[in-house]
């Protein structure tokens, strides 16, 4: 094996490992040993739990055309059961010849020169890379065979990093799961609770004092309707955790959230409100994220607060429609932290200005402040 050939297998690797979507590997993987032997069409054949079946079928070199004119997914006969009841590598002059095999299926192209080798998970054989036609010589070689064997080896360490990663993935959503039933559990409980409490309250005022049972009756529902708003932002942060793809701003958000929590001594409570991930324009999410870390940095250096509330909104409709940021806190107080806050306040007016938004701050009921954040979605 040449210079040349080691570096189109090392460039190859290289590809295949690109990230660890399962999926997006497998066709990588075949892709990748297509290019490798200069083959015109490629699979790779994933076995099922019994290891006499194909799961799994991916072909690069077909047309979608000419696979649905093939049909469904091959189940291993002929010329495929040799690597499955013998995982050793196969490279046959030409396929038709040789006495397993059984013929191709109508609407299937014409193929001639064949090079079958098994990929392994830690020893067990995980599924077969099938390679056939040869473009640049009549058959495959010695050198073909030893190129798609060591990637085949790379292969099988890129699978199975990649099945370790979201088995890992997984364990950390039950955790999650756990964590956030157990803080719904606790959090709104005690807030049904008071809410409960105060409308009993507020039955008994019903007939001497009917206004202030009114506003308890208001200021319950109030409550109930931040209860459901805290539901849904937990399952969005969920949902946020089970796959998709870290640059969202919902994943972002919790991710300054976390980082700000040491300095602050405890976790703000989160709420998304509205299709944040989709509606907002990345420049505009890019000064959201800047304003929310200055927030959180002066609550943490200037405000000695015990609780912090954070809302990312999408407010209003069509051309109107506005990203909100909404910092509060139960700190001194917006005066007293205003006194050293500096440049701090300047540079969250002017990202909201550079985006013909506006920017507030102002007292918190009953104490503390509110940092108010405002910026078109487009």
């Amino acid at each position: 094996m040449g210079p040349r050939s080691l570096r189109q297998l090392l460039d190859a690797v290289l590809m295949v490992g690109r990230d660890l979507d399962l999926p997006a590997m497998l066709r990588r993987i075949v892709h990748a040993a297509v290019d490798l032997v200069d083959a015109e069409y490629g699979a790779l054949g994933v076995l099922d739990q019994t290891r006499m079946r194909l799961a799994q079928f991916i072909t690069v070199g077909l047309d979608d055309e000419t696979c649905r004119a093939i049909g469904g997914l091959p189940e291993g006969h002929g010329i495929l059961r040799l690597l499955i009841e013998d995982a050793r590598p196969v490279r046959l002059p030409d396929l038709r010849q040789h006495p397993s095999s059984h013929g191709s299926p109508p609407h299937h192209p014409p193929m001639r020169s064949f090079l079958g080798v098994p990929i392994r998970v830690r020893q067990e054989v995980f599924g077969n890379l099938y390679l056939t036609d040869k473009t640049s010589a009549e058959v495959f070689t010695d050198a073909d065979e030893e190129l798609v064997v060591g990637l085949a080896a790379a292969a099988g360490m890129a699978i199975e990093h990649a099945r370790l990663h979201a088995r890992v993935q997984e364990l950390a959503l039950v955790e999650e799961r756990e964590r956030i039933a157990r803080d719904l559990h606790e959090s709104i409980v005690q807030r049904l609770f008071a809410t409960g409490l105060s409308l009993h309250g507020a039955a008994g005022l019903m007939w001497g004092d009917p206004e202030a049972a009114a506003r308890r009756v208001t200021a319950a529902v109030d409550e109930l309707d931040r209860t459901v708003t805290q539901i849904r932002s937990a399952i969005f942060g969920l949902e946020a955790r089970a796959g998709r793809a870290r640059s969202e701003v919902r994943n972002q958000v919790l991710g300054l959230v976390l980082e700000a929590e040491p300095t602050l001594g405890f976790e703000p409570t989160v709420l998304f409100e509205g299709p944040v991930d989709t509606a907002t324009a990345e420049p505009v999410a890019t000064d959201l994220l800047a304003t929310l870390r200055e927030a959180l940095s002066n609550v943490a250096r200037h405000a000695a607060a015990r609780r912090v509330d954070v809302v990312v909104a999408i407010d209003g409709a069509d051309d109107g429609t506005e990203l909100v940021l909404r910092v509060s806190d139960d700190g001194v107080g917006a005066k007293a932290e205003n006194r050293h806050r500096g440049q701090g306040l300047d540079d969250m007016a002017a990202r909201a200005s550079r985006r013909r938004g506006s920017f507030a701050i102002g007292p918190a009921n009953p104490h503390g402040t509110v940092v108010e954040w405002r910026a078109p979605v487009k």
